[in-house]
């Protein structure tokens, strides 16, 4: 079958052994936007979510982390794909 793998809806475990509970595909926007898409995400989101942001602005490496440190979440894993950076949060609070 060619059916994608990955499903809205699916957890998907990645190599950082973090559960995605939604992914935010931010890639095309520019700053502020991939950060404006997380904080919406994490505003509808509980306590334990797990966001993925991908995003080929090259501020959003910076940015990214720097405000989910200020707002108190963390910082799960931040790794560079091919032509984007895939930023994972762990919303805390």
């Amino acid at each position: 079958s060619n059916h994608p793998a990955r499903q809205e809806g699916m957890t998907v475990m990645t190599d950082t052994a973090a559960i995605i509970t939604r992914t935010v595909d931010a890639r095309g926007s520019f700053c502020p936007g991939p950060l404006m898409e997380l904080i919406r995400a994490i505003r509808e989101g509980q306590v334990g979510d797990v966001i993925a942001v991908y995003s080929s602005d090259k501020g959003s490496k910076t940015d990214i982390p720097k405000w989910v440190e200020k707002a108190g979440h963390r910082l799960v894993a931040l790794e560079a794909r091919e032509g984007y950076d895939e930023i994972i949060v762990e919303k805390q609070r």
